[in-house]
């Protein structure tokens, strides 16, 4: 696959899952959590030039630290999701204001990696940033699913909006 339809891949895939992170969704626990990521890893390994040939330890390095970014993200990413049950039994999520800083920090982390692997002139693909968000989707699926099965899944998210008792007006 060449470089640019790489990142076409790749922006559509963000844009679809930071789009459907921030509206309330119900989640269904039967469904295969890992075929997506397994999918995106496939496609992203299937590339030959994920490492330089010529900067094979920066290269390296950069791919290891890219994909701890990644797992890192998609960790902190399940734990900021808001997760509650309805009466019916449902059970929907919803990212919350703490999920768009771990987006902008998992960004920005992936922006200052390029950067290093440009002043080092390591030659950078875009496979290495596809299989980073397969394991960020791996990991936040992962978590979430195993937060489903944990005995109150309607455990607050980290920066979850918690409810506040209504103030008594004064007499």
């Amino acid at each position: 696959m060449s470089g640019l339809v790489d990142a076409l891949v790749i922006t559509a895939v963000a844009a679809l899952v930071i789009a459907r992170q921030f509206r309330p969704s119900r989640v269904d626990t039967d469904r295969r959590w890992w075929v997506l990521p397994a999918v995106l890893a496939v496609v992203a390994l299937r590339e030959p030039g994920m490492i330089d040939a010529h900067h094979t330890t920066a290269s390296v390095l950069l791919l290891l630290a890219e994909m701890v970014v990644g797992l890192l993200t998609g960790a902190a990413w399940a734990w900021t999701t808001h997760i509650w049950k309805e009466p019916d039994g449902a059970v929907w999520s919803r990212g919350t204001r703490a999920s768009v800083a771990v987006w902008a920090g998992g960004i920005g982390l992936r922006a200052v990696l390029f950067a290093v692997g440009a002043a080092l002139r390591v030659r950078q693909d875009s496979s290495a940033l596809l299989l980073a968000l397969a394991g960020t989707l791996l990991v936040r699926s992962g978590v979430l699913a195993w937060r489903l099965r944990m005995p109150s899944p309607a455990v607050p998210a980290y920066g979850a909006a918690v409810p506040r008792p209504a103030r008594k007006e004064p007499a």
